[in-house]
């Protein structure tokens, strides 16, 4: 009996208690059952727990394997797509950290100009571009030219250069505009004596709220300005040398017209020019003191009307009374 408990007890797992009823196990009682020891018992079912095991490992191993066989021979155009897929995902996430980069960069720099109201002469774009650099990041730069008068004197007297007036340059970040404009204005261009610009000031100014645009704008309004003036002057000019001609012909047709006359014996009225002398300051004074008279008579005749009028009064007083009495 204690046997049968003991195997029941080891089959449903309790190994403490078979431990704890091994020790009142006698000898005597394996020999009389005629049974194995139980130790050997309990080793025979481990071993087949364990091939049990095994056995459930390489099966599901082998359904695995079946499994990936056919998704492997079924499937390569998927594979291919799920590449691809990954692939143009990854090349999105990308794009979009390029562009969120971008953006953030975008609002943190805005860009900002200066005005520089002196150039030297000999100065250029690109001596600008690395005078500037050294205080941070510059974009685009303009440098108005001289006038077209002053380049032609100067080409007269030999010299063929083309200097600058004024420039505006523009920088990445406005915080460094402002800081190199208040930090180099009325400064030497130059840092060393042997230097080109070195007797030359910096004389920059910062413009608030002021774009590239608004630049554009104003060039492209100076130009059609000037185009506008020179269509008006060439049409002035053009109006005036048709004046011109017209006024040659209708006297080549008059001379011709004339020597016709005279070859025929017909009298030939001279042409005179009429013409109003302008007056003189005496002339003008004249007039003045004239009128002035005028005036004056005019007023001494008022005068004596006035008078006339008023030693008839009592005349007409007495009239009046006299008419009323009767």
């Amino acid at each position: 009996m204690k046997l049968e408990i003991l195997l029941a007890e080891f089959r449903t797992g309790s190994v403490t208690r078979i431990c704890e009823n091994r020790l009142l196990m006698d000898d005597h009682l394996v020999e009389r059952s005629g049974l194995e020891p139980l130790h050997l018992q309990i080793r025979e079912m481990k071993r087949r727990e364990k091939e049990e095991k095994q056995t459930k490992s390489t099966s599901q191993r082998t359904e695995e394997e079946d499994e990936q066989r056919k998704t492997s021979v079924q499937s390569p155009v998927e594979e291919e797509e799920e590449t691809t897929d990954q692939r143009r995902a990854a090349a999105a996430d990308g794009d979009q950290l390029k562009e969120e980069k971008k953006k953030e960069e975008n609002r943190k720099c805005v860009p900002g100009i200066v005005y520089l109201g002196h150039i030297p002469p000999r100065l250029r774009p690109k001596h600008l571009r690395n005078l500037l650099s050294a205080y941070g990041e510059v974009g685009r730069i303009f440098l108005q030219p001289e006038d077209r008068q002053v380049r032609r004197k100067r080409k007269k007297s030999g010299s063929r250069r083309c200097d600058f007036i004024e420039g505006w340059v523009e920088f990445r970040d406005k915080r460094v505009a402002k800081r190199v404009a208040l930090s180099l204005h009325n400064t030497p261009m130059g840092t060393r004596k042997r230097q080109r610009f070195f007797s030359d000031l910096w004389n920059i100014k910062y413009l608030h709220k002021f774009q590239w645009t608004h630049l554009s704008e104003r060039l492209a309004y100076e130009q059609t300005v000037l185009q506008q003036r020179l269509r008006a002057e060439v049409s002035q000019v053009k109006r005036e040398t048709n004046f011109y001609l017209n006024n040659v012909e209708k006297s080549t047709h008059l001379e011709h017209l004339r020597r016709k006359r005279q070859r025929d014996g017909q009298q030939v009225e001279e042409k005179t020019w009429d013409f109003t002398q302008r007056q003189t300051e005496e002339e003008i004074q004249k007039k003045k003191k004239k009128k002035d008279s005028i005036t004056q008579k005019h007023l001494n005749k008022a005068h004596l009307l006035q008078l006339e009028s008023q030693s008839n009064i009592s005349l007409l007083a007495k009239i009046f009374n006299s008419n009323q009495s009767e």
